[in-house]
């Protein structure tokens, strides 16, 4: 469960701006607590650490194909878990790229997400462990375009994904949700398991078409099954600073979203396209890359997220939900 405790006023300000202590946030269980005044000097909430922490799970979710979503998934665990954070990446899409990319060939004995969402395998018999230090999959297979049709007349469909997924509390800093180029019930699942959606678009303009299709989308769930989730960000993806067009669909999505759109952009780049041909992160691949660069970036501005909200309050999802 979750413990949240708001910080209103604190008698302890020595050296401490008085506005930093006006919206703390420590999370741990399901409970809120409103904490006039901070009786304890010396106590360092914003880095608080205790065990059994609650994840930041983040699908990377746009209905529209081809956008860099397993790309992210991919590159943005693995260099979370390089920076020291404990992440698990689950992939949610039958097509098992995700799988793939981060180096697991196909293996028809291996339990996947499927077992776990229809036969109710544990994710301890699922889990395993990437070449990546700290970076732990859910693999998927073909069996999950079975799943979606199965889950249709499966009871609480909607929620079998969050449900497994409590399991796991206190293990993760990150879950990382990558989900299928559809709408149907495994993206469902993983927008309501998630507590925020992290949204590539490819900086051309037939990528902006899809984005209010899901924003839309986005504010059903938010009314009807997780009133909590938000928007972790925008995330430009396959940028090309040598064209007019990718300026363009840059400034505009800056101009219309503002501060939900990162800083971090993703150009393209050969070394980020051919990572996934040889099963590795472009951080093992070629550290050196401008990929690898945009993604150290990306994932150091997640976090730096998570801070900012446990510091001073969370940012809402979307000014018209």
């Amino acid at each position: 469960m979750l413990l949240t405790f708001h910080v209103e006023q604190s008698s302890w300000q020595a050296g401490v701006p008085s506005d930093l202590w006006t919206q703390v946030k420590v999370f741990h269980r399901l409970r809120v607590f409103h904490v006039k005044h901070l009786a304890f000097p010396n106590a360092h909430l914003l880095d608080f650490r205790y065990e059994g922490f609650v994840a930041r799970i983040i699908a990377i979710a746009n209905q529209k194909g081809g956008v860099g979503k397993t790309t992210t998934a991919v590159n943005l665990s693995a260099c979370l878990a390089a920076a020291g954070q404990p992440t698990l990446l689950v992939d949610c899409d039958s097509q098992a790229n995700t799988t793939a990319a981060i180096g697991f060939a196909k293996d028809p004995s291996r339990r996947t997400l499927y077992h776990s969402l229809i036969l109710s395998e544990p994710f301890d018999r699922i889990i395993q462990k990437s070449q990546v230090e700290g970076l732990e999959v859910i693999p998927a297979d073909k069996n999950l375009a079975g799943a979606a049709v199965e889950l249709v007349a499966a009871e609480e469909r909607e929620y079998r994904l969050r449900g497994a997924l409590k399991a796991l509390e206190g293990k993760y800093s990150f879950i990382i949700l990558d989900c299928p180029p559809a709408l149907d019930l495994l993206t469902l699942n993983a927008l309501v398991a998630a507590g925020s959606v992290l949204v590539p678009i490819q900086c051309e303009y037939l990528a902006l078409e899809g984005v209010s299709e899901l924003l839309d989308t986005l504010m059903r769930i938010r009314r009807t099954l997780n009133p909590n989730l938000e928007i972790e960000g925008i995330l430009l993806t396959m940028y090309d600073d040598r064209t007019t067009l990718s300026r363009q669909v840059a400034n505009d999505l800056r101009t219309f979203f503002g501060h939900q759109v990162f800083k971090s952009i993703i150009p393209r780049n050969v070394r980020l396209a051919e990572a996934p041909s040889f099963g590795k992160p472009i951080i093992l691949y070629d550290q050196q890359s401008k990929g690898a660069e945009g993604y150290t970036h990306l994932a150091k501005e997640v976090i730096a997220n998570g801070k900012e909200r446990s510091g001073t309050g969370t940012r809402s999802a979307y000014s018209g939900a």
